[in-house]
């Protein structure tokens, strides 16, 4: 027979709560015209994304504070996990061709050819990671387009879908 005993102690619970804002439209038309251009290359970005293997075809497009656009899409790999998602193809691409330049905006599209792959496109949590990190090279939010079947999300920086994110910070180390 065994037999515990715990000490008595008071538990002191915070809740701490979080808010964001959501911009929400219910069609590309309703989009200011650059929001609306990037999404519509996000979009033809996912109809040429690889994906045998899932058939989940995503995209992504990338506008520059010097007015560029590039985009990216989902490259899969049947050495899962070698493939890369839409996202990170993107922002990676973007800051090999225009490095340092700052990020303004990115959209994210699981819509091809008039399919609808989902509610909405939601980046997994690597390529939020990413974003977060190129966010603060930028020094400043960076608008975030999901683009859905039924309506468009708009958030303003990637602390709305991570919030606690891992930041250089955590690493201990001085900023340079």
């Amino acid at each position: 027979m065994l037999t515990f005993e715990f000490e008595k102690k008071q538990i002191r619970m915070k809740e701490i709560q979080f808010e964001f804002k959501v911009r929400t439209y219910q069609s590309i038309d309703e989009l200011p015209e650059i929001s609306r251009n990037l999404l519509l290359q996000a979009r033809e970005a996912s109809g040429r994304a690889y994906a045998p293997y899932s058939g989940y075809r995503v995209g992504a497009s990338v506008l520059l504070e010097n007015n560029e656009i590039l985009t990216g899409n989902n490259q899969e790999n049947a050495a899962y996990p070698s493939g890369l998602c839409a996202e990170r193809t993107a922002l990676f691409y973007a800051s090999s061709r225009y490095p340092g330049v700052p990020i303004r905006s990115l959209a994210i599209s699981t819509l091809s050819n008039d399919q609808a792959a989902g509610d909405f496109a939601k980046p997994c949590g690597g390529c939020r990671q990413v974003i977060a990190e190129y966010e603060d090279l930028s020094g400043k939010p960076i608008e975030i387009i999901l683009d859905g079947s039924s309506s468009i999300m708009i958030v303003d920086g990637i602390d709305a879908l991570l919030p606690f994110r891992f930041k250089k910070e955590d690493l201990g180390k001085k900023k340079k």
